[in-house]
């Protein structure tokens, strides 16, 4: 089967985009598609467009809204390496920065001047968000100045706010109840934070784990083993599964945090300890995220401002909404508004200021699917 796609860069990870008037409707068959397309078995996914990273193994399936206020709606597949799986469970903040541009671009959403908005609406989860795509003059650029921490590729300026980020997906801020509280797993005990905000996140505190925050990616993959079983704790415990349900690998996304301290980046730039407010380490699927997912970013920031979380008790104390994460990629700069008191529900946005650019137009030709 041959299939129009796009490829776009939305901060740190790269989406394949696909109009969804170009792809089947049915779920199974959409998935047996994007897993031949991106040759997802293989590990190396040589015979196929996936980048085989959980950072370069993304899709969305775009289309126009019918929902009022809403000018995008978009399907996001986190497709399996080296497994014949895609996750559909979570949502990606740097393949909506990808979607925002590439809305502008393929005149989904028309330009209104210097700054283009594009409302957004996430299927996985029900998340809204907004992209504040730089479209100067009314026109749309080819590429732009902007960077982000993680790669020093420029891009079209983005800004991505996630509208009432908090319980998008448990209903509640803290699915448990409890801002801290003790996860365990086989012979781990860890103090954690289990937050949905942007997505659901199981923080642990870092030295629980014998951890800083500030560990380089390589020194943090020996871990990897006991952070994949606090996620698939934690997930139980956020009722996100039961205990006999297969385990997802997309949420709750996982990570530990620690107190600021100076460290370098993987590019071997040195982050000073007064230029972050939290140092924190996530991971994406099997690995270690090279900087951050933005969805894991909204999590931290916003439980780095509620009392008596794990990411309060590490995080220097600031006034205001801004709060600045200490990543393996640099320092990533989250600003949080709000809650404000709306017929008795808080309400949040949170941004977080990407770069995108369009890569590609193609036509993948697939395996004949059986």
């Amino acid at each position: 089967m041959d299939i129009k796609a796009t490829l776009v860069r939305g901060g740190t990870s790269k989406c394949w985009l696909f109009s969804a008037v170009d792809v089947p409707r049915e779920r199974d068959t959409l998935e047996a598609l994007l897993l031949a397309a991106y040759g997802a078995a293989d590990r190396r996914q040589i015979d196929g467009v996936g980048g085989a990273t959980s950072t370069t193994s993304k899709a969305a399936v775009v289309g126009r809204s019918r929902t009022p206020g809403v000018d995008v709606d978009y399907l996001f597949a986190q497709v399996g390496i080296g497994e014949n799986v895609v996750e559909w469970g979570s949502n990606c903040g740097n393949c909506a920065t990808a979607i925002a541009l590439y809305a502008v671009t393929k005149g989904l959403v028309p330009t209104t001047g210097d700054v283009t908005r594009v409302r957004l609406h996430n299927l996985n989860t029900g998340a809204r968000l907004d992209g504040l795509v730089s479209t100067p003059g009314g026109l749309v650029p080819a590429e732009g100045t902007a960077t982000v921490p993680g790669t020093e590729a420029a891009g079209v300026p983005v800004g991505l706010s996630f509208l009432d980020a908090d319980g998008g997906t448990t209903g509640r801020l803290f699915p448990t109840g409890e801002r801290r509280q003790r996860l365990v797993s086989g012979s781990l005990a860890v103090e954690a934070t289990l937050v949905d905000a942007g997505a659901p996140l199981a923080l642990v505190t870092a030295a629980d784990l014998g951890l800083s925050a500030t560990e380089s990616v390589e020194d943090l993959r020996s871990r990897l083993g006991d952070l994949i079983d606090l996620r698939a704790a934690a997930a139980v415990r956020m009722g996100l599964r039961t205990a006999d349900e297969p385990v997802r690998h997309a949420v709750p996304k996982v990570g530990v945090v620690g107190p600021p301290a100076e460290h370098k980046t993987s590019e071997g730039h040195v982050v000073g300890e007064d230029e972050h407010d939290v140092a924190v380490r996530m991971l994406s699927m099997f690995d270690v995220h090279p900087v951050i997912g933005l969805t894991s970013a909204v999590g931290v920031a916003t439980a780095a401002l509620e009392e008596g979380t794990v990411v309060a008790r590490a995080a220097r104390r600031r006034t205001g909404g801004t709060v600045r994460l200490g990543t393996p990629g640099g320092v990533v700069t989250v600003t949080v508004t709000g809650p404000a008191a709306t017929d008795g529900a808080p309400r949040r946005e949170v941004t977080v200021q990407r770069a995108a650019r369009v890569i590609a137009d193609a036509t993948i030709y697939t395996p004949a699917l059986v």
